[in-house]
């Protein structure tokens, strides 16, 4: 039977069971139902690791809309100043780049974020209200789980509970790959959201036991970020970022220009196989103002129609 193993991404998620269920529900909903074409699933959970207790499902980033911003809790930043300096260095450059060094335009925490840049097919900017204080809060826990993964810093969500963030959820990814590979014998497809973009490319191309696949999906990436990319380890390189011994079939990448985490949204140009653009990056349009909900990409036709072709069940 074919298999897709999902992992989620950025700030808490309800517990694993609840998340596998919703994400499976999105997609039927959008009209793949995995149960009925007889493809198993898992799910890649490791918020755990950096929270002491999963989230109520209607306080996710990834579930909550119009409430957004208001049910989460903000992130300080005084975290950075106790950093070595390299780490220091780069988290400094990300936030900066992610506009959290500065003050919303005009002082208004209710400001709309700019047009982005850089789209070569053209974009009619539309002007969702996703203020500025929304925006701030999804991009500081951005900064606090890429700086935690990147540089494996040791953490504690529970007392007696120590962490190395990026080592122990390498060992959680390519434990779980291990055990879905086992138990089928179809394709094997991996659907990662947001954050979870970095870590599962991270074990794909980094981590020598990390099983291989058959396709990749990455939706609301941030992998186009320089200062998550520059600081792989080992070192990347742009001509041969493509994880080519471990994935052997398509990677598709799918964004949404108005989604804040997929900030440069187009992975092809960053992730070339022997000097060669590989990737399909295809440009979706999410509907209101939180563009970044797993469900609305697992929603979308593009995203189903790769996804049942990458199955072998279309």
């Amino acid at each position: 039977m074919p298999h897709v193993t999902f992992i989620h991404g950025i700030s808490n998620m309800p517990p694993k069971e609840v998340l596998l269920e919703n994400w499976l529900a999105a997609l039927a909903d959008g009209g793949l139902d995995l149960d009925t074409a007889a493809v198993t699933s898992s799910m890649v959970y490791w918020a755990d690791v950096v929270y002491a207790e999963p989230a109520a499902s209607d306080a996710s980033y990834e579930s909550v809309d119009a409430a957004l911003g208001t049910a989460a809790i903000d992130e300080e930043l005084d975290w950075i100043a106790s950093l070595p300096a390299d780490e220091r260095e780069v988290t400094e450059a990300l936030m900066r780049k992610l506009e959290l060094d500065s003050e919303p335009p005009g002082r208004d925490a209710q400001a709309l974020p700019k047009q982005p840049a850089g789209e070569e097919d053209g974009y009619d900017f539309e002007a969702i209200p996703l203020p500025w204080f929304i925006k701030s809060r999804v991009m500081k826990r951005l900064l606090k789980d890429v700086h935690h993964y990147l540089f494996n810093a040791s953490f504690s969500p529970r007392a007696n509970e120590t962490y190395e963030v990026r080592t122990h959820i390498r060992d959680v990814f390519t434990e779980q790959l291990a055990e879905d590979a086992a138990n089928s014998d179809g394709p094997h497809v991996v659907v990662a959201h947001s954050m979870g973009t970095v870590i599962s490319y991270d074990c794909l191309k980094n981590v020598a036991n990390c099983p291989a696949i058959d396709g990749y999906i990455t939706v609301g990436s941030p992998l186009g970020i320089s200062e998550i990319h520059d600081n792989f380890d080992p070192a990347y390189k742009r001509r041969d970022a493509f994880p080519s011994e471990k994935l052997k079939g398509d990677w598709i990448n799918i964004y949404d220009r108005l989604d804040p985490v997929a900030f440069d949204a187009r992975l092809a140009n960053d992730y070339e196989q022997s000097g060669a653009r590989v990737i399909t990056d295809e440009r979706v349009r999410n509907s209101g103002r939180w563009r970044h909900s797993s469900g609305k990409y697992y929603r979308q036709k593009t995203f189903r129609e790769h996804l049942a072709r990458l199955l072998d069940i279309t």
